[in-house]
Order: C-alpha cells, then sequence, then structure tokens
C-alpha cells in the first residue's frame, strides 16, 4: 500500500519535478589505497574507495578499543579515576613502539591512560586498559569483536586492542567510519578527549599526530597510524553544525599526505553535499489504521531526527513515496517497523528510510477482536 500525504513542509520540499539530470558530483582522487566519507548526521556514506577491502588497521584499532573501555565506564565497570597497576604483559613494547612510558607496578588512573591512548596512542595505555576490563588483552578483543558484530561491522575482526600485526586482525575504511561515528554518538561525554592537541605524564609532554586539530577548527578528532607495510593513515571527524563528517583515509606513503588528502575529503563533503532534516524525533508521518487493537489508528514515524544527505542545490530533484505494511494487526509495539519511505533523486532509488509505530497498540478484547476480524474479510 501507498500513501502520498505528508505534512506541508515535506511535500513543499518534496514536490519537485524531476527535471535535472544532474548526477552525483564525483568524488575527489586521493592519494591514499583506502577511503571513506561518512556522514553521521544522515548515516550516509558519500565517498567510499576500496572501503570494504581488508587491511591491517594499526592505530586505527584503538577506535575500537576506547569504544569498549568508554562502555565499561558507562555501565560502572569502570570508573575514570580508578587506578590501574601496569604487568609486565602490558609493558611488552617493541623499540618503536607508540607509549606514555608507563613503568611497572605505579598505577596509573583510567582517565589518565584514555588521554595517552587517544592523544599518542600508546600502546602500554591499550594494553592496561584492557587488563582493566577483562583482566586480559584475550578476554578484551573478545569483547571488541562482541561489540564489531553488533554495530554491524562485516569487514572487521580484532585480535588485540593495539593494532599489533596480525593475520586474524582486520579492518576496512567504511567499518572504521562507521566505529569512529559510534564513539561520537554513543560517548559524546568522552569525546573531547580527541581534541586534546598534547598531555603529559611522567615528566614527558607529547602531541598529538592528528595535524588537522592545528589547521582546520572545525576538526575535534580523531585517531592517528601508520606501519610500514601500509602508510600514514587517519580518521578525522569534523562539525559544521549541524552536519558532523567522519573522513578515513588509509594507506597514503607520506604523513603530511595523510593530513592533505583527509582535508580535501572532508571539504568534498561539506562544499558539495548538504543535509535536510525530513522529520523531528517523534512528529508523525501520518496515521494509519490498526486492527484488533485497543485503538483504531496509530501515528508513525521515526523514533530520532530524521536526516539525509543530498548534492548540494538538488532539494527540488527529490521525491517521496510512503508504503505501509497493510493490513496492520494489533499488538503493535512502539518502535516497531511498519512502513518504509522510498526516496528517488532525479528519478531515481535513493534511500529506503524504515518509518516505525510511534505507539504501542496493545491487543483488543474478544468482542473487538471479533469485530474486526469481520470487517477484515471486506477490506
Amino acid at each position: 500500500m501507498t500513501d502520498m500525504r505528508f505534512p506541508f513542509f515535506l511535500l513543499c520540499l518534496l514536490s519537485g519535478m524531476l527535471t535535472s539530470a544532474h548526477a552525483f558530483p564525483p568524488a575527489p582522487t586521493l592519494a591514499a589505497k583506502h577511503y571513506a566519507l561518512y556522514d553521521a548526521s544522515s548515516g550516509q556514506m558519500l565517498v567510499s574507495e576500496a572501503a570494504h577491502e581488508h587491511i591491517a588497521p594499526g592505530s586505527l584499532t584503538k577506535l575500537m578499543t576506547a569504544y569498549v573501555v568508554f562502555g565499561a565506564i558507562q555501565r560502572g565497570d569502570l570508573s575514570a579515576s580508578q587506578r590501574l597497576a601496569p604487568t609486565p604483559y602490558a609493558l611488552r613494547l617493541q623499540n618503536e613502539e607508540t607509549r606514555m612510558f608507563l613503568e611497572a607496578d605505579k598505577e596509573v588512573t583510567v582517565e589518565m591512560l584514555l588521554r595517552g591512548l587517544i592523544v599518542q596512542s600508546a600502546n602500554d595505555a591499550a594494553r592496561v586498559l584492557a587488563e582493566g576490563v577483562a583482566h586480559h588483552e584475550i578476554a578484551f578483543a573478545d569483547r571488541m569483536n562482541s561489540e564489531a558484530q553488533r554495530l554491524g561491522l562485516r569487514d572487521t575482526h580484532f585480535t588485540n586492542a593495539t593494532g599489533e600485526a596480525d593475520a586474524q586482525h582486520y579492518s576496512s575504511a567504511h567499518d572504521l567510519a562507521l566505529i569512529a561515528a559510534a564513539l561520537v554518538r554513543d560517548f559524546p561525554q568522552f569525546y573531547s578527549l580527541y581534541a586534546l592537541r598534547e598531555y603529559s605524564y611522567n615528566g614527558i609532554n607529547q602531541f598529538n599526530r592528528n595535524r588537522l586539530l592545528w589547521l582546520d577548527p572545525h576538526v575535534d578528532g580523531m585517531q592517528t597510524a601508520y606501519s610500514e607495510a601500509l602508510g600514514y593513515s587517519l580518521a578525522a571527524s569534523a562539525l559544521r553544525a549541524p552536519r558532523r563528517l567522519i573522513a578515513v583515509v588509509i594507506g597514503a606513503d607520506k604523513e603530511i599526505l595523510r593530513t592533505s588528502e583527509t582535508q580535501r575529503l572532508l571539504n568534498h563533503g561539506f562544499r558539495q553535499y548538504e543535509s535536510l532534516q525530513l522529520y523531528q524525533k517523534q512528529q508523525a508521518v501520518r496515521s494509519m489504521p490498526v486492527w484488533k487493537g485497543t485503538q483504531d489508528q496509530l501515528d508513525i514515524g521515526f523514533r530520532e531526527d530524521r536526516y539525509i544527505t543530498i548534492p548540494a542545490g538538488q532539494r527540488e530533484q527529490l521525491s517521496a513515496q510512503l508504503e505501509t505494511m497493510q493490513p496492520l494487526v494489533a499488538p503493535v509495539n512502539a518502535g516497531q517497523q511498519v512502513g518504509t519511505l522510498h526516496l528517488t533523486l532525479n528519478g531515481q532509488p535513493f534511500l529506503d528510510l524504515p518509518v516505525v509505530a510511534l505507539q504501542t497498540v496493545p491487543l483488543a478484547n474478544v468482542f473487538s477482536r471479533g469485530v474486526d476480524a469481520i470487517r477484515l474479510l471486506f477490506q
């Protein structure tokens, strides 16, 4: 069943004639092996180049390391003020590994360890935090994989908390962008740590390798990486209100290139695309009939503010059609998908958005259900 009834403001937005054949803006060609650009506001991937290929993520692994640690703090399993003592296992570093120069059995707070993990990408901090959460890095990696599965990451598997090379330790530019977006979305109370340009521990001052924190006032995180096999990589997040874009650039030949190419990718997203708010949180798209329930009408819409991202200047080329599940029979739970909003751009399929019930409708009594059962025979 289809229905074209929308609030007036949305009709104004979506009822333009499909007269333009203007294509999507061509994606920039970057001096990097893999890259992805993700609009965290709308949940759309705007640019993708070899973004699903498995790569060794190196220190970009620590995006998921931080995600798991933040989750432990939020649940109360760990606290920022809690002090952890580094074990010999956690301090087993190679000469070239990044570190915050922890000392054996010298306790350090979780908060300071997070600064080392995020600002300096310190491997010793990653291992101590992994042990603090799960008692051993292997068990911590299991938690990382559980979160990866929950987030729907199909190209990711972890065996450690640091990014140490391993045949079974891999991710992709696409999945790393989704992890970065999940960090911002799920743990806004901790995200400011990614904007820190430097920190000091044990009398040693160290600087964030994300040079975009100095070059672009809109960039407020995320993580850098380097390996001999892959080169230089960077995941960066930028906010130009109300939009947040996340760029992941993997495998640049030089450090300066990972910075410049990530900047190019972010600029491309902000200049060539725009975001539109279709509906507000809990705003009804329309009402639809419900059978055999305690009420006969149900409001449907989106449980969160719903944005979409389109090429700049193409608002008039966007149209929409709402398809609902009919007949809808109680019980219906709030949040249950009851339809799909099909969007087209320039006459071509663009995006399908799930539409959900905004209220719960319990099952009616036996008499009411019987009446509706008869009525349904004539529908």
